[in-house]
């Protein structure tokens, strides 16, 4: 690892509390996402006011705030796509985790300078398709889960 990257601690928080617990506990960051737009539907407790506060809470502690958008989009999801992204952007999340290629182009539209990492969701499995994904900008990609460290 060249030195000036550093390891991140990265936990999943499906609620305000779990996320100042992962903070409290030694995480540098966390991903989180609202049901309509996660794929961890079931986990997430958050609705954009929540995010807003943990934005807030996580930045006063110099810590960082990712959003999953990881949801393998259909056409009815494409319409409430625009606003939630426009409102991420005002909330200042800190990057957003995609697996779709439709949901990446919609969110290059509205919010161009957002880091985009992928989803564990998007099965990269393969230097190809890693190439692939940063040509297409994403900054940090989260491998599937089927991949050895070899």
């Amino acid at each position: 690892m060249s030195q000036n990257k550093r390891l991140e601690l990265l936990a999943p928080a499906g609620n305000l509390e779990k996320m100042k617990t992962a903070f409290s506990f030694g995480a540098d960051a966390v991903y989180l996402g609202i049901p309509d737009f996660s794929l961890r539907v079931r986990i997430n407790n958050f609705d954009l006011e929540s995010i807003k506060e943990a934005v807030e809470y996580a930045h006063a502690r110099n810590k960082k705030v990712y959003v999953t958008v990881n949801i393998f989009a259909h056409n009815h999801h494409l319409k409430k796509l625009d606003s939630y992204i426009k409102k991420l952007k005002k909330i200042k999340v800190d990057a957003l985790i995609i697996s779709d290629p439709g949901v990446m182009e919609v969110v290059r539209k509205i919010w161009s300078e957002v880091e985009i990492h992928l989803s564990t969701q998007a099965n990269c499995t393969n230097l190809k398709s890693a190439r692939f994904w940063m040509r297409q900008g994403v900054r940090r990609i989260i491998l599937g889960r089927e991949v050895t460290l070899e």
